[in-house]
């Protein structure tokens, strides 16, 4: 019995013909009929409306292979070599990046696909236009094919960074953003801070010469000047100069007495300074300055300086008044010696000690008028006068 078999393909779709499950064609929009005795033809339906994302599958590649001329009017095909990085663009619009070392096929549409192959063996930075492209890609297919194929740094404000590839420090990186195909390589970035930077050192607790327990808070600020020294010889500048501010502080407060330290907390700042500039300098570091904010005593040390210091402070004010008696006792001794020989100056002195007086007392009798008060003595008297 024949039998006639009737296909139909949409203008999203391509159509594998195969009869008795071997290969014969590929099929274009349309609608097939095919007559035969038995059901040998059958047709695989491929859509290709989503292809830029799909792909070809690994068995369409295997048929294409073994059939290119069947093939080739309907598939472009891409490759790349082990040191190239493929871009796929679509009507001019980057669409997808292609690793090193791939190849692969798209079916063709009305909307054309086209790859650009990039050499990147030995060049490997991403031009500043293409950068602009990737770093502002939204699309999902692009941005999660960009993110397995760029290495991205961005270099901050006020600092400095090293490129590093397989271990190797290739160059320097000014501020800005930079980025690199990662393919075939381990691309790192190592960055420091240029700027003025503060570290504290706390909660030190020390022995004094004396034998007096202290706890010390000391503030440094500090800058790197030579970054490519740091990077060589340290492993954590903050870490090796935290360190040397400790052992400094240390060394300086074991040598003084309490009384020394407090005395000059400058002379301490000072030395700290001078010992940990003179070894950081060598590794790129410049300490700028050194200040002990803080030096605390312990409870029961506190109670005896606190007396002390109020024994002094007593014994000070204890002088001033003795100075001042002193000078007061002086200045009496030397107006007496004035009105010894001036009886005019003295009578003077009595009515002036007078009018003091009477501003206190609430009656005054003056016997003689005028030439008495002048010439006599004053007598005063807090009884009333009687009528």
């Amino acid at each position: 019995m024949i039998v006639v078999k009737k296909f139909i393909i949409t203008e999203s779709q391509i159509g594998l013909l195969f009869k008795e499950q071997q290969f014969q064609r590929v099929l274009t929009a349309g609608t097939y009929s095919f007559r035969s005795w038995r059901q040998i033809y059958t047709v695989q339906s491929v859509n290709i409306a989503n292809g830029l994302y799909e792909g070809v599958t690994k068995e369409v590649m295997y048929l294409a292979d073994v059939y290119p001329d069947l093939f080739a009017d309907h598939l472009q095909r891409w490759e790349t070599a082990e040191h190239q990085v493929g871009l796929i663009y679509q009507q001019g619009i980057l669409r997808e990046i292609k690793a090193p070392g791939q190849r692969g096929a798209y079916w063709k549409t009305p909307h054309p696909i086209t790859m650009v192959t990039i050499d990147i063996s030995t060049d490997f930075r991403i031009m500043d236009t293409l950068s602009y492209v990737l770093s502002g890609a939204r699309e999902p297919l692009l941005s999660r094919t960009a993110s397995a194929a760029v290495a991205v740094s961005s270099v901050a404000e006020g600092h400095i960074g090293f490129l590093m590839v397989d271990g190797q420090t290739l160059g320097t990186l000014a501020p800005g953003m930079h980025m690199w195909w990662k393919f075939n390589r381990v691309i790192e970035v190592k960055q420091f801070d240029l700027r003025l930077q503060n570290m504290e050192v706390n909660g030190q607790e020390i022995l004094t010469k004396d034998r007096v327990s202290l706890r010390v808070n000391l503030s440094a600020m500090w800058s790197i000047v030579d970054a490519e020294v740091v990077k060589r010889e340290l492993a954590d500048a903050k870490d090796y100069l935290y360190r040397e501010l400790q052992l400094a502080l240390r060394a300086i407060v074991s040598t003084q007495t309490l009384d020394e330290l407090l005395a000059d907390k400058n002379s301490l700042n000072q030395q700290v300074q001078e010992i940990v500039a003179s070894k950081s300098v060598a590794f790129g570091i410049a300490v700028k300055s050194v200040g002990a904010r803080d030096i605390i005593l312990p409870g029961e040390m506190k109670a005896i300086l606190t007396q002390v210091v109020e024994a002094q402070k007593l014994a000070e004010a204890n002088l001033i008044k003795r100075q001042e008696e002193t000078q007061s006792t002086r200045s009496l001794h030397n107006t007496a010696k004035v009105m010894e020989g001036n009886p005019v100056l003295l009578r003077l002195k009595e009515l002036e000690i007078l009018e003091k007086i009477t501003g206190r007392i609430n009656t005054l009798n003056v016997y003689g008028g005028l030439d008495g008060v002048m010439n006599d003595l004053v007598r005063l008297t807090d009884r009333p006068s009687r009528a």
